[in-house]
């Protein structure tokens, strides 16, 4: 019966309850997970695809890139790299079929210093989805946040109506230059500020509301990000990552959009705490924050001012580049040894 208290809890349950104030997007490469919880968009990532990549559910999409890169020949390389974007896309076309919205499909962490390297990578994967008839609407391009990263943001979008996210973020600097690059999204990285303050200070653990992931983030950074961004009317779509916990997640309600694991949205789908909107645009017009221009010189130097976020790129950086490397190992023997 559709008023059977199971249906109920479900609806007034905190993941319904946020989907009410917030675009929720699965964080995943797992589209089974995708399905369940139904969520508007989905990102990837190399750390997600490598872990999907070595569930037996998904073999098939790991032999079909093998096959397509092995095809196209060139060298060891080249081949590489022709199976990394087929598979990245592979996954991203399967999660397109169970999600209304975009997937995030994401540029080798190791161009994040390269712009053009970026910018031929973004619209090589453009391609491969286009021939899988998937419309460039459907796509974010994830880049690295550094210059280079969100210079190539702003080619993509204006040059050839590629949509970005930019990811990795953790300063105002970065934001303000993603902004006024025009990009269609950004995604600040609130556990991972947890994570920076747990390994730089005595106290280990925290309670939600205490969290300095929240309150940095909060008072400090995705407040201030999307005040900034409301008051002064930049179309680029705030995206919350990275959360450690619900307690994150339910204290950004309102926030434009939220990329949430599914270990979280299956925490998130039994919660029956009662939401209500920290974010609102009414509030960022009336704040008084003061509208500002990056140059290069000025961004590097603000960037560099802010020892957490520079830290923490760079760390996240070399993360994605180490977990494409084991991928990239994965599916080397894989395809030497034919085995799948």
């Amino acid at each position: 019966m559709s008023n059977s208290p199971v249906k109920k809890q479900r609806m007034d349950s905190a993941l319904e309850q946020l989907k009410q104030h917030t675009v929720v997007v699965a964080d995943t490469g797992d589209f089974n997970a995708i399905e369940e919880y139904k969520p508007q968009d989905a990102t990837t990532n190399p750390s997600l695809i490598l872990a999907a990549a070595q569930m037996p559910d998904y073999q098939n999409l790991v032999k079909e890139a093998i096959k397509y890169g092995k095809k196209l020949g060139g060298s060891q390389e080249k081949q590489m790299d022709n199976i990394m974007d087929k598979l990245f896309v592979l996954f991203g076309c399967e999660i397109l079929k169970v999600i209304p919205g975009r997937v995030s499909t994401e540029v080798d962490a190791r161009l994040s210093f390269d712009k053009n390297g970026m910018i031929e990578r973004a619209k090589r994967i453009i391609a491969l989805y286009k021939e899988a008839g998937i419309d460039k609407e459907r796509i974010l391009i994830k880049l690295s946040s550094t210059w280079e990263g969100i210079q190539a943001g702003k080619v993509l979008e204006e040059e050839s109506g590629i949509h970005c996210n930019m990811t990795l973020l953790f300063s105002f600097a970065q934001a303000v230059a993603c902004a006024e690059a025009g990009v269609t999204l950004i995604s600040p990285f609130v556990g991972r500020i947890l994570d920076w303050h747990v390994a730089n200070s005595d106290k280990k653990s925290y309670e939600p509301s205490e969290d300095p992931g929240i309150l940095y983030q909060f008072n400090k950074f995705v407040t201030q990000i999307y005040n900034y961004y409301k008051k002064f009317d930049y179309k680029t779509i705030v995206m919350g990552a990275s959360f450690r916990n619900t307690g994150e997640i339910k204290a950004l309600t309102g926030c434009d959009y939220l990329t949430i694991s599914p270990k979280l949205l299956g925490e998130l789908s039994k919660d029956s705490t009662k939401l209500t909107p920290t974010l609102t645009v009414k509030e960022a017009k009336a704040c008084d924050l003061e509208k500002i221009h990056l140059t290069e010189e000025s961004f590097r130097w603000q960037h560099n001012e802010d020892q957490m976020a520079v830290e923490k790129l760079s760390d996240g950086i070399r993360k994605f580049a180490a977990d494409a490397i084991k991928l990239e190992n994965m599916l080397k023997v894989r395809s030497e040894n034919g085995r799948f």
